[in-house]
């Protein structure tokens, strides 16, 4: 009898060899089913969440902005900063959102003072805190408050910038200064005036400068410039950007393609480029609360048109375009808290912009990594996370769209 090779048998043993082989990916993809209805929940859950966490854009922690210059041998210094966050006694140094802190119901509380009621507490702060600021120029340059500029409260719901006016004489002989910025003091943006070649800078609570020269000179050159402002228009989308993040999630969910993605965040993308130029340069300027109602409205759209919309119409993306316009406007709202420096204005500007997509990209490449990649093609992807994800955005987005025009 003949002995029978390695690819020798029956024609039935072969067709259950091919049968073995074909039930690995229909085990797999019944798997996948299985996870949907668990993914989907845990993914509304978070969704319903982010709806909570939707108050950081009223208590978001906003950079220190300390213009300074030379005059008839003083220093002066103005600095633009959240007064009742530091009067309120808060740790800034790593916060984004003063809710998450002890002191969140004085803070609040002391948003809702007039000029006239929160001015003595802003002095005896300063005088205070003065002491830790370090500014040396040949030796220690003493401040002293001259003035205090707040506000009437307004909408109570955004954060208030009030001014401090600082001035002290420079000792004789001085050609730079060092400013270190006290600990717990969080953000500041320093910009020098007055001078050619004007620094400009970004340091933490607890770091200083280098000297300063005050002949002027030691502006960025355009490389730096553009590293420096990567970081803050990235971290506008991660992780302070949340309407941000809900539209370009929500561009996601209507795609289970990568070709009508990528259509849809490019025209995104141009249309907020434009935009955020235009903003920046001072051509364009639209009331903010003009502006965040109608992003939170954008979102709203997108999220419903995913839930009734099956196929990528030419209009979607022109809509899509539009939208576009508008958050560019919403970023450079944010681009002017910190303000650009002019020698090297674009440099800055395209450092912001390039941050800002490379965040937008983090969002779908996680989106596609956690579900595109593994559920796009199961059948019941649209009607088990699709569309309860869209649901859910929307309900965010007309939840905003109500705060904002109302609360």
């Amino acid at each position: 009898m003949a002995q029978m090779g390695p690819l020798a048998g029956t024609q039935d043993d072969r067709d259950g060899q091919r049968a073995a082989s074909m039930e690995a990916p229909v085990r797999c993809l019944s798997h996948a089913g299985r996870r949907l209805p668990q993914l989907s929940r845990l993914l509304l859950v978070w969704l319903f969440w982010s709806l909570s966490y939707s108050s950081v854009f009223a208590h978001e922690v906003t950079p220190t902005i300390a213009d300074f210059e030379i005059a008839d041998g003083r220093l002066k210094m103005d600095l633009r900063l959240n007064a009742e966050a530091f009067v309120a006694g808060i740790d800034l140094d790593g916060v984004d959102d003063t809710d998450t802190v002890d002191q969140a119901r004085d803070y609040d509380d002391l948003r809702g003072l007039g000029p006239d009621e929160l001015k003595p507490m802003v002095q005896v702060f300063a005088e205070d805190w003065l002491q830790a600021l370090r500014i040396e120029a040949g030796g220690d340059i003493a401040l002293e408050v001259v003035g205090i500029v707040i506000p009437e409260p307004g909408d109570v719901s955004l954060p208030r910038s009030s001014i401090l006016q600082l001035s002290g004489e420079v000792p004789t002989g001085a050609r730079g200064l060092k400013i270190g910025w006290p600990k717990g003091s969080g953000g500041v943006v320093l910009r020098q005036n007055g001078v050619e070649g004007p620094y400009t800078g970004y340091l933490q609570g607890g770091e200083t400068t280098p000297t300063i020269p005050l002949s002027g000179g030691l502006a960025k050159t355009p490389s730096e410039a553009f590293v420096d402002y990567v970081p803050v228009g990235y971290t506008h989308i991660l992780p302070k950007g949340l309407d941000h993040i809900l539209f370009v999630l929500g561009l996601f969910f209507f795609s289970t393609r990568l070709r009508p993605l990528i259509w849809q965040i490019s025209a995104f993308t141009v249309a907020h480029t434009i935009t955020l130029a235009l903003g920046a340069l001072g051509l364009v300027q639209i009331n903010p609360a003009i502006v965040e109602p109608l992003i939170a409205g954008s979102i709203v759209f997108v999220a419903v048109e995913n839930i009734f919309a099956r196929k990528l119409h030419s209009w979607r993306t022109l809509v899509i375009f539009g939208f576009g316009l508008l958050h560019g406007l919403g970023f450079a709202s944010v681009l002017g808290e910190f303000g650009l420096p002019e020698a090297q204005f674009l440099p800055a500007l395209l450092g912001f912009n390039v941050g800002v997509e490379l965040g937008q990209l983090t969002v779908v490449g996680a989106a596609y990594g956690l579900l595109g990649f593994w559920f796009w093609r199961h059948p019941k992807y649209r009607g088990r996370v699709a569309i309860p994800a869209s649901f859910t955005i929307a309900l965010i987005g007309g939840y905003w769209c109500v705060e904002r025009l109302f609360l």
